[in-house]
């Protein structure tokens, strides 16, 4: 049921939904909450705000952004600069991070935001009432807990925002205990990783550390593309607390937006953990050029001699220092977060094909819980109503078709401009499971080789791409029954790191146009596209180097 967000009336229950975006792919977080008579806008990270500003009256009676990161806020100025007057509510280190999403505009015009102080419940309108929960994820990252009271009951709805049981460096995972009894009708609550499972979070640290410090043992210099906030600062922190980079004389450069956030951040220390704090006492957070590692801002005298040794980039802008000449020397390994992906036709890796020397490793270092925390939260809420965002549609799918979630709960995962309807009701309405989609096809037996046939229409299926990301894959028996994996990108990576070593054989894996699984030579047939290791074409061109780049 599509309809515009102002044609609710007296027929809607209290409680209602419409979304301008869901976080599909890169759509941004919006969400329109309907409480009685209120409307209230949770998050803003839309592109373009013309269904949100094409009236000359606000949409909304007020707005709360959950945390500071693009895809919640990056719309809140352009709608501020429309509705002077609309109130805009987040946490206070949120408040102070925010003006990260427009660093050219001027300080005066991005203080619009009106601070929210933790665990304090306050009255912001009639009968309607605000508290924010520390969300973990990213400093000031809150779930926003909207209470509505009526004659009849009090309403309420939980808006996780992006959020982490786990303990992150520089910020603590979101407190169960603390939700714990809130009873929410509804539960809005983000789905990233869909059901999937990570290991621990130290284990995550662990392996990142030790990818770095392979690299550099063997004379690479490291570089990391992250975002402006949270995951850059992460890194940095680990790499100056970890045993296996302490007292290095290493240089650690940063680059771009992600320094800006450093300085905001050396500015709310005590917003950060205990330990982190005890840490900052000892030592400089961030900027230090007296005890090893070294943390230096990247300025234009570098160019023309990083690489020289090894050392180590962050930026959040990949293209520039590509085209500025920063990274013309040395051999570099450029670590890309897992699930960014690799793109051919990326600005920046097509940028990285200029490079003589490199070699491209994804990482996992995750800000949002995974498939199992996130359940173990909606047990503990026990909501009526449970709304998924933020993830594709792939993995939310994955979350509203869980038996354990389906048996007990009102699952929506709603597209963008879909209004999601919320009655409340004293007794669980069981929803309708779903009936299962059966692809039949046929099986052609040759002498060395079985070929499956399935028809065209499983490509619509959302998870298609995924399964066929690599164009290989896996079959083994379960029972009497023969299943099929596509074999992920990661895992195609990490077996060419590990098969790469030397071999005399002419194939795609010994050919000096092989980078991070893909052929870059513009005269190949194969140009742009993933190839498997021990491919072959015409323009076979042999490394000129046995490294592994």
């Amino acid at each position: 049921m599509s309809r515009p967000p102002q044609a609710f009336d007296q027929q809607v229950p209290p409680l209602s939904c419409f979304p301008y975006g869901v976080g599909h792919a890169q759509e941004g977080i919006c969400l329109q909450v309907q409480m009685g008579h209120y409307r209230i806008l949770l998050d803003c990270g839309l592109s373009n705000l013309t269904p949100l500003v094409s009236q000359a009256q606000p949409p909304v009676d007020m707005v709360f952004c959950s945390h500071a990161h693009a895809d919640h806020a990056r719309g809140l100025l352009a709608l501020h600069q429309a509705f002077r007057d609309l109130p805009i509510y987040a946490s206070e280190v949120t408040a102070q991070l925010l003006p990260l999403n427009w660093p050219k505009e001027p300080s005066s015009e991005t203080s619009f935001c009106q601070p929210l102080k933790w665990r304090s419940p306050l009255e912001i309108d009639e009968n309607l009432t605000v508290e924010l929960f520390r969300a973990g994820h990213l400093p000031g990252a809150s779930a926003i807990l909207l209470s509505y009271q009526t004659p009849q009951r009090t309403y309420k709805l939980l808006y996780t925002g992006d959020f982490s049981l786990s303990n992150l460096q520089l910020v603590e995972g979101l407190s169960v205990e603390a939700l714990r009894g809130l009873s929410p009708d509804i539960l809005i609550i983000e789905g990233s990783y869909g059901t999937g499972r990570h290991p621990h979070r130290r284990q995550q640290e662990k392996h990142l550390m030790q990818r770095i410090y392979e690299a550099l043992s063997v004379g690479q210099s490291v570089l990391l593309p992250v975002p402006t906030l949270g995951l850059g600062q992460e890194i940095l922190k680990l790499l100056r607390s970890h045993h296996q980079f302490t007292g290095r004389d290493l240089d650690i450069w940063v680059d771009g937006n992600v320094a800006k956030a450093c300085d905001i951040y050396l500015e709310l220390l005590a917003e950060f953990p205990p330990s982190v704090q005890n840490f900052a006492k000892h030592q400089s957070l961030f900027w230090d050029e007296r005890i090893c590692p070294r943390l230096r801002r990247l300025t234009p005298q570098q160019r023309g001699t990083l690489g020289q040794t090894p050392c180590i980039v962050l930026t959040d802008n990949l293209v520039h220092l590509h085209d500025e000449g920063f990274l013309m020397l040395g051999s570099w390994l450029i670590l890309m977060p897992e699930h960014e992906g690799l793109r051919p036709d990326s600005p920046e890796i097509l940028a990285l094909n200029q490079l003589p020397l490199i070699h491209l490793d994804t990482y996992l270092l995750a800000e949002h819980s995974d498939g199992r925390n996130t359940t173990q939260l909606i047990h503990n809420l026990r909501p009526q109503h449970i709304i998924f965002v933020h993830g594709s549609p792939m993995d939310l799918a994955d979350l509203t078709n869980l038996e354990e979630l389906r048996n007990r709960y009102q699952l929506h995962s709603p597209a963008a401009e879909t209004l999601v309807e919320l009655p409340i009701g004293d007794r669980f309405i069981q929803p309708d499971t779903p009936s299962p989609t059966v692809y039949e096809g046929e099986v052609n037996e040759f002498e060395s080789k079985i070929q499956i046939a399935l028809p065209g229409e499983i490509t619509q299926e959302p998870r298609w791409r995924q399964f066929a990301d690599t164009g290989l894959v896996e079959a083994r028996w379960q029972g009497d029954e023969l299943v099929l994996r596509g074999v992920t990108q990661r895992e195609l990576l990490a077996q060419s790191s590990q098969n790469r070593p030397i071999t005399d054989v002419d194939c795609c894996l010994t050919c000096r146009h092989y980078r991070g699984q893909r052929c870059w030579n513009s005269q190949s047939p194969l140009y742009g596209f993933k190839v498997t290791p021990e491919g072959y074409c015409p323009v076979f061109e042999p490394e000129k180097s046995n490294l592994d780049f």
